[in-house]
């Protein structure tokens, strides 16, 4: 007892008291953040009854999440629903663990491909979590940071060249660049990060430099112009954005045919960043592992 202190000041506390107190304000708030999730759920659901989300053609209606980061994976599968998956393949890069990516529903849906990422402690969590699928063949990891000047070699090294369905690039400063330096496969499916703060019609992207990284603020990557024209110049077309307003979706112009949404612009595909939806959740913490298709 500290000096002077009268013994009446001190309370006397049950531990089972306690912890019960512990646990009851856990689930006020568990309670709080299903009720939060909700509101939100609410909320996007009225903005995609207004008009402009009525045509069954505007890809974000059909948004969902299983592992992506939010609503992509329903995304992505509406649109291979629309052109096939001749191969199933994928390729992503800055997949970081891996848990929660445009292609690892694509991964334990039964695809295959490769997922390169610079981080080494990411990489080795990937191992460790993925260690199933990258002994099955399933699943290639390269540990690389990838830049405009290196981003073929490392593909050929890791045998992936040619035709693949899905590309995801996602590198939070040069993916432009990076995009704009691919030739040694073709994807019929790109999904790229874009600056939802750059709106249409602004055409900008960050200078080039390969040892920048995202520090954290709206100076980023490129405006979603920015990527469209150079989409047209690689041969492909924007069909859509996510609802979050972080990944643009283009589809090479062969095989696109009358699927989508016209005209193939910027400001007819522009999605606002809403990136408060990315913290809804599909469940359960993600661990993505192998199951069998009955």
């Amino acid at each position: 007892m500290l000096p002077g202190a009268h013994p009446a000041h001190f309370i006397m506390i049950d531990p089972n008291a306690l912890q019960q107190l512990i646990q009851i304000a856990r689930l006020n708030l568990d309670v709080s953040a299903h009720w939060r999730r909700m509101d939100v759920e609410r909320y996007r659901a009225q903005e995609l009854a207004t008009p402009r989300y009525a045509d069954p053609k505007r890809l974000v209606r059909h948004g969902f999440k299983v592992y992506s980061q939010a609503d992509e994976d329903g995304i992505i599968q509406e649109i291979f629903k629309r052109i096939g998956t001749p191969s199933q393949t994928f390729l992503e890069f800055g997949v970081e663990t891996g848990i929660e990516c445009n292609s690892v529903k694509l991964l334990v849906e039964g695809w295959s491909g490769l997922w390169i990422e610079a981080s080494a402690p990411y990489a080795a969590e990937i191992r460790n979590r993925f260690g199933t699928f990258l002994a099955a063949g399933k699943l290639k990891l390269s540990q690389n940071m990838v830049t405009a000047e290196n981003i073929n070699a490392v593909f050929e090294s890791a045998g992936v060249t040619g035709e693949i369905d899905l590309l995801s690039i996602d590198i939070d400063f040069n993916d432009y660049w990076v995009w704009k330096a691919i030739t040694t496969v073709s994807p019929r499916v790109v999904v790229i990060e874009y600056n939802a703060t750059l709106r249409p019609p602004m055409s900008l992207v960050v200078p080039y430099d390969p040892t920048r990284m995202w520090d954290g603020t709206n100076y980023f990557g490129a405006s979603l112009e920015a990527l469209v024209r150079l989409a047209r110049e690689k041969g492909y077309r924007v069909v859509g954005c996510n609802y979050t307003g972080a990944n643009a979706f283009f589809v090479r112009n062969d095989v696109a045919g009358n699927h989508f949404i016209d005209p193939a612009t910027s400001e007819e595909h522009y999605e606002p960043p809403r990136y408060f939806y990315a913290m809804q959740t599909a469940g359960h913490h993600p661990r993505p592992g192998p199951y069998v298709s009955v």
